[in-house]
């Protein structure tokens, strides 16, 4: 199997230094996918994707303000309007004038702002534990979400997930077979949590998340005006996005291509071998 080339390159967008990886495929025109990580991850977690199918598409997969190598300033504000902002210029500075989105976790809600702002750029959508819909939130997610900064103790109900412990649970739960799992996953997210300021930007992102949910309603009419081409690929052990979360696209997006997998939040380090053919089929039919 081809192994792809990637390139790791900085950019400069409003004051923000974006690093994002790009693989370097040999075609030219080949199909654009973008990929918009997760909490609390950042692009190394599409790596093993990215070697998989960059010889065949260029991926893009940048790190968010906050996260991974990205370097923000010190007077950020952390919302999912700023990060949609950034995601926006970071687009706009490569040129990309129509892409598949590949939206995973915080990855949809900056995703679908980016869709409602340019909705001639969406090409299609991978959705993987991508939630758009109440009943795709769990209790704990729902708990989670209701945290507000006047709530007592709600600061330290944040910081408690992004500890060790906690960034690995977020991995191992609802994953069937928790060898598959290499653990340098959450060893990299967490040495990327503990820099100076981080835990703080991800305070203030989840203070700021019933945001997403106060859009739904929206990006549901949007899924419904548009109709993009959508594959649907979920772990179904994932204890923030329920099942019933990827089943609920098939309303307002009949067409789409739905698979379930056996596995937890973050499918793509247990079923690779499973979901980039289904990747590559998807970008094979979908014209860019």
């Amino acid at each position: 199997m081809a192994i792809s080339r990637t390139a790791h390159r900085h950019l400069d967008v409003d004051g923000v230094r974006v690093f994002y990886r790009e693989s370097l495929p040999d075609r030219d025109d080949a199909p654009v996918l973008l990929l918009l990580h997760g909490f609390p991850s950042a692009s190394h977690q599409f790596r093993r994707l990215i070697d998989a199918l960059g010889d065949r598409y260029r991926l893009i997969a940048p790190d968010y303000p906050g996260f991974g190598h990205t370097q923000a300033p010190g007077d950020f504000t952390y919302s999912f309007d700023r990060l949609a902002d950034v995601m926006e210029g970071f687009v706009q500075r490569l040129g990309l004038a129509r892409f598949v989105m590949y939206v995973f976790d915080f990855g949809a809600p900056i995703g679908f702002r980016l869709a409602e702002r340019h909705p001639e750029w969406i090409a299609g959508l991978v959705v993987q534990n991508g939630n758009a819909y109440s009943e795709g939130l769990s209790q704990g997610a729902r708990d989670f979400i209701a945290l507000r900064p006047e709530t007592p103790g709600s600061d330290k109900a944040v910081r408690d997930l992004l500890t060790l412990s906690g960034t690995r649970a977020q991995y191992e739960t609802g994953v069937a077979d928790p060898g598959l799992l290499a653990p340098d996953g959450w060893t990299l997210d967490q040495h990327f949590l503990d820099l100076p300021g981080r835990k703080e930007a991800q305070v203030a992102l989840a203070f700021d998340y019933h945001t997403n949910v106060q859009r739904y309603d929206r990006w549901q009419a949007w899924l419904r005006r548009h109709t993009p081409p959508t594959l649907i690929a979920w772990g179904t052990g994932d204890p923030f996005f329920l099942e019933q979360g990827a089943r609920a696209y098939l309303r307002d997006v009949p067409d789409a291509e739905l698979h379930l997998f056996d596995t937890g939040h973050f499918a793509l380090e247990t079923h690779l071998p499973q979901i980039a053919p289904l990747v590559a089929g998807f970008l094979d039919r979908v014209r860019t």
